[in-house]
């Protein structure tokens, strides 16, 4: 690098000024081109012109049409066009793209193309009597298997430990949801355990644009070792199944909060921190802020919800024959659930708060099987789909397969598996 006295001696600053003039002008000739921010004009192979608009803060596809040399009565049959073939009513700024074609640079444009995302494309054509027509084409991403593993470390949370692993929060929120089914994350999480994720990505033209799904996991619990496996059964429906192809989804969720510390476990004799003297605790008490969403364990229908000195205000569902689940202390229920709403698995149905005989907010959670309490930490909960004989022997060759793209993966953590 040059002295900053060798540079400013007359000769060099004259070929300064000089670059700089060339640069100014190339500026502008680009310029000339550019017809607006965005606007971008190209010719293919075959002579065809082209210019991609990026939609900007305020732009309609009235305004975009216009500008380009459509007429208001062309501008209107295309938006028509775009409403009852592509279900498009309207742009998002910075999202969309359109691409405008000509035959030729003094054409008007033959054909319009909306790109609503990298994985779907929607042409709108003129038919030689003046028609125009939508014609929408999906785009397959280019998937990739991929492969993180991590160690829980003295102190960490999953979450901490997964994020340090590189494992993308969606897939990391999706992996907690799924392992909640099986573990109690506050109980058996431990320094020292690993644990793996084999997850999909989804690449156009070379450039990844979001994460898929997730494909595999395995966890070192003190339970012993957890596995889970993605599977398509042969009626098209998919699941998630461990390592002998059970139904690893639960009709029931361990721990309903995600991340949310147990402060208080299930106990036939318990000290009552308000009342203070000891009787049992028929749930397990998960610590939360006040209005965290607290999300159904379980598909089920509201069989209770109301008010009382002890509860505070609490939902009860019932979700078959033996299962029942009771949330109390909740700041507010969630609009819309009431007594014979029926709701979803993982639909929120209140908020914590700390409402009842309590001392902070915080979610109380009980399981009733067959009308009597039991530890929801403990407790064997039924899985929701199981495979049937074919199905299982489809799984358990798939599993080797993918057992093996792992271990190849864990040997070579920066590659992928093109699936």
């Amino acid at each position: 690098m040059k002295k900053a006295k060798d540079i400013m001696n007359i000769n060099n600053l004259s070929r300064v000024v000089i670059g700089v003039a060339l640069v100014l002008v190339l500026v502008v000739l680009i310029l000339l081109f550019v017809r607006r921010d965005g606007d971008v004009p190209g010719i293919t192979a075959d002579g065809v012109h082209t210019s991609v608009v990026v939609v900007a803060s305020g732009d309609t596809l009235s305004k975009l049409l216009t500008d380009q040399g459509f007429t208001n009565a062309q501008v209107l049959e295309i938006a028509k066009v775009l409403k009852s073939d592509a279900d498009i009513t309207s742009l998002r700024a910075t999202r969309d793209k359109l691409e405008f074609v000509r035959p030729d640079a003094d054409s008007p444009v033959s054909k319009v193309v909306i790109i609503p995302s990298p994985w779907r494309r929607v042409e709108i054509t003129c038919t030689p009597d003046g028609v125009w027509q939508c014609n929408t084409i999906d785009i397959q991403p280019d998937k990739r298997a991929v492969y993180r593993a991590g160690e829980i470390l003295d102190g960490d949370s999953f979450y901490l430990a997964g994020a340090r692993a590189g494992i993308p929060d969606g897939i990391l929120a999706e992996v907690y949801d799924l392992l909640a089914f099986e573990m109690d994350f506050e109980r058996d999480v431990r320094a020292g355990q690993k644990f793996s994720v084999l997850y999909e990505e989804n690449f156009a033209d070379g450039k990844k644009i979001d994460n898929g799904r997730v494909l595999a996991i395995q966890f070192e619990a003190l339970r012993g070792n957890v596995k889970m496996y993605r599977f398509k059964k042969s009626d098209g429906k998919t699941g998630y199944y461990d390592e002998n192809g059970n139904g690893a989804i639960k009709s029931l969720k361990r721990t309903p909060i995600n991340n949310a510390k147990v402060t208080s476990s299930f106990s036939n004799r318990r000290k009552h921190p308000v009342l203070g003297y000891t009787r049992a605790h028929k749930g397990v008490d998960f610590r939360a802020s006040t209005g965290t969403p607290i999300p159904a364990a379980g598909a089920g229908r509201v069989v209770a919800r109301g008010y009382n000195n002890g509860h505070g205000n609490y939902i009860k569902l019932r979700h078959n024959s033996s299962y029942e689940t009771l949330y109390a202390h909740m700041s507010r229920f969630a609009k819309g659930v009431v007594v014979g709403t029926t709701v979803k698995q993982g639909q929120t149905i209140g908020y914590v708060g700390s409402t009842g005989l309590s001392t902070g907010p915080h979610l109380h959670y009980e399981i009733i099987k067959d009308g009597k309490h039991v530890n929801p930490m403990t407790v064997k909960l039924p899985a929701i789909s199981n495979l049937d004989a074919a199905d299982k022997e489809k799984f358990l060759e798939y599993r080797k397969t993918l057992d093996a793209g792992i271990e190849h993966l864990a040997q070579h953590p920066n590659w992928f598996i093109q699936l």
